[in-house]
């Protein structure tokens, strides 16, 4: 929750198009549910929670892994080796589908293994007391998260060195069954260094947690609050360093939660620029360059002096300087950003008739063909630069 506020209010004071306003569900269910009913645009889910089949995936922001924890002291070393064992599954409802899936293929009855909720307030009572000899929790592997797991069992006085983990020996049978989880191997030494903990590379099973649209969000805002994303990761990344695991989602035709049109499109580089979004609605002709539109803002200055209504090419054309003093893409963007949110403004004006005329669209054209073709130019101008700069590797 804490961090999904971080990024609402950054995109905020970043000024970015879409902006979010952040409703606490507690749980990934509850936040799919609001998706469904369209009572929510967009929605933090976990990959194995039911109702998804509105959702398409924006941002993959990072992997839950379970980890089946004991005692050290405990014998056996792998799910298969355990009898008469009573797990406490840590969060209960959410964690329940991981039990079900682990159920279609471990024998659970016959090796006497049973599953019971637990609290998290309440397990390292329910440890301690024996109520359940080892803890289920779904934990993404930060420093963070892992540092709860070994308080519990601190405050839970296990003997020896603390927790030790139980290897899913069969975590790639579970995952072809049950498609929201993967195999992955948990690296040596995650729980401590030295005495490493665990002693190799363990095997268990992962499911991914997505920022999620409705797939009727338009592709066009979701393209743009993807690009802010990105740029906002960044900017948090030290503050909140669960953001080094979060990625593109899967762009495959049989992705668990297909990707939205609006996220592949930034994903593959194919974001449109202002005239190509706007190009069928701006009238304009040949390329005509700096002197012309020079003219064309001095004519509606003229024509316009007694009129008392604003011009929109002034402030469009005076963002030139700006294009051209940018001193690296991400500037540029932004720029291009400003101008996207002018151009649509007017053009929802003129569509309502209270915006420009035609004679007006054609000059709005004018400046905006002109600001990309500077914008083109200083991209040019940076990425040759910026490639001037980079050492050349040795062979």
């Amino acid at each position: 929750m804490s961090l999904i506020s971080a990024v609402a209010a950054r995109l905020t004071t970043s000024n970015a198009h879409v902006r979010l306003k952040v409703v606490d569900t507690n749980t990934s269910a509850k936040a799919s549910e609001l998706l469904a009913a369209h009572k929510a645009d967009l929605a933090v889910v976990r990959g194995d929670t039911g109702g998804l089949g509105d959702a398409r995936s924006v941002l993959l922001l990072t992997h839950g892994v379970v980890l089946l924890m004991t005692p050290s002291t405990v014998s056996g070393d792998s799910l298969g080796d355990l009898r008469n064992t009573k797990i406490g599954v840590i969060g209960g409802p959410i964690n329940r589908p991981a039990v079900e899936a682990l159920k279609q293929v471990y024998q659970f009855d016959r090796a006497k293994i049973e599953f019971q909720d637990v609290a998290i307030a309440d397990a390292t009572a329910a440890l301690s007391s024996g109520q359940v000899h080892a803890l289920l929790a779904v934990v993404p592997l930060t420093e963070k998260y892992l540092a709860k797991v070994r308080q519990l069992f601190q405050k839970a006085g296990a003997k020896g060195s603390g927790p030790k983990l139980i290897e899913i020996e069969s975590a790639g049978a579970v995952a072809n069954i049950a498609r929201y989880y993967e195999s992955y191997d948990i690296p040596k030494g995650t729980l401590r260094g030295a005495p490493p903990a665990p002693s190799d590379d363990l095997t268990s099973l992962r499911v991914s947690y997505f920022l999620v649209a409705n797939k009727s969000v338009s592709a066009e805002d979701i393209t743009d609050l993807t690009q802010s994303l990105v740029d906002v990761r960044r900017d948090l990344l030290s503050q909140y360093p669960i953001l080094a695991q979060a990625a593109a989602p899967s762009t495959d035709a049989n992705a668990l939660i297909p990707i939205h049109p609006g996220a592949a499109t930034y994903y593959n580089g194919n974001q449109q620029s202002f005239l190509d979004k706007y190009d069928d609605k701006l009238y304009y002709g040949s390329l005509l360059l700096g002197s012309l539109i020079s003219i064309v803002i001095a004519a509606w200055r003229f024509a316009g002096s007694g009129n008392g209504s604003q011009s929109m090419v002034e402030p469009l054309y005076e963002l030139g300087n700006e294009i051209k003093g940018a001193k690296s893409e991400a500037e540029l963007d932004k720029v291009e950003k400003r101008i996207d949110d002018m151009l649509k403004a007017e053009l929802a004006r003129n569509a309502s008739g209270e915006g420009a005329d035609s004679n007006d669209m054609a000059a709005l054209g004018l400046a905006a063909h002109r600001l990309q073709h500077l914008m083109n130019h200083r991209r040019t101008l940076l990425r040759s630069a910026s490639a001037a700069r980079e050492p050349v590797a040795a062979q």
